[in-house]
């Protein structure tokens, strides 16, 4: 496994220092945010929500959202489907030749990743679901309740492919009785992305307009079943919901996405680029179209 890219900001590190700044007072402010939806419905149907993972002043009420929906959906296990990001070098050539039409079975870091899995371990750096836990610990302190039983997994390199993914299997095994969540960061904006600057838009002068219609054809993507019209879709949208969303809809199969609200956090500081440079968080409620049953889940 190749060292860490040196163009991608250490946010893990950033991530845990935030964490312990905040503590369970800062905690409880976005736990007490979320409460403005209740989403535990949506999971008790079989459907899905999509959290982001930009900062918690940002996003936090959106991914407490998510926790509150997990708890109150009466369930005995939680799947959290989070993102592996390209965090090496040896990752991001991975991912850019399999955008290209390489065989994804010929990766070394093709498949699911996790704590008690088997195989690499590059999920051990990412920071993409550390909220989610960061929230989800601290709640249930706060309700004082035996949580359920928890799975974090990170798929890489789906390819259009889910179903061959290395660990798929597990994936399926846990979601016949488990209601899931997933984070992704939809759209990603700006010079800091390598938008060029006459296409390159503030977030409240065309720009968050754009990341909704952006992010409303990936989700139209997904309900039509095109894995690898959404691969790509990730890949020029600049979502890195690319390997999730196709793990999320071969688990649960078709269904509707509705943005619930969506947020944006300058990255001109993270990255030492000019403005316009930035992230879209979006909160995102998946209803199911058909039986689950259709899909193998019971």
């Amino acid at each position: 496994m190749s060292t860490r890219r040196q163009d991608i900001p250490d946010f893990k590190s950033r991530t845990l220092q935030e964490h312990a700044r905040l503590g369970a007072e800062g905690a409880a402010k976005f736990l007490e945010a979320g409460h403005q939806w209740n989403l535990a419905p949506t999971l008790r149907e079989r459907g899905a929500i999509i959290f982001p993972h930009i900062g918690l002043e940002k996003c936090g009420h959106h991914i407490a959202a998510a926790v509150h929906a997990c708890l109150d959906s009466g369930a005995d296990r939680v799947l959290a489907i989070g993102v592996l990001h390209a965090l090496t070098q040896d990752l991001q050539e991975a991912r850019m030749r399999v955008a290209q039409g390489a065989d994804v079975t010929k990766e070394e870091s093709w498949g699911v990743q996790g704590e008690g899995l088997k195989g690499r371990a590059d999920w051990q750096n990412e920071f993409s679901l550390l909220n989610f836990i960061f929230l989800w610990q601290e709640e249930i302190k706060r309700r004082g309740v035996k949580p359920p039983q928890l799975f974090a997994r990170y798929p890489y390199l789906a390819g259009g492919r889910p179903h061959l993914l290395p660990g798929i299997e597990e994936l399926k095994a846990i979601a016949r009785d488990a209601v899931v969540v997933g984070t992704a960061d939809p759209f990603h904006h700006g010079i800091a992305y390598n938008d060029p600057p006459e296409k390159s838009f503030m977030p409240n002068e065309g720009g968050l307009d754009l990341a909704r219609k952006r992010i409303e054809e990936g989700l139209t993507l997904l309900k039509l079943g095109d894995y690898w019209g959404y691969n790509q879709h990730c890949v020029d949208a600049k979502s890195d919901a690319r390997d999730m969303g196709q793990t999320m809809r071969y688990l649960y199969g078709a269904m509707d996405g509705t943005i619930l609200d969506l947020q944006c956090q300058d990255m001109t500081v993270e990255y030492n680029k000019p403005a316009p440079s930035w992230v879209t968080g979006a909160l995102i409620g998946m209803k199911p179209l058909h039986d689950p049953i259709e899909y193998g889940l019971h």
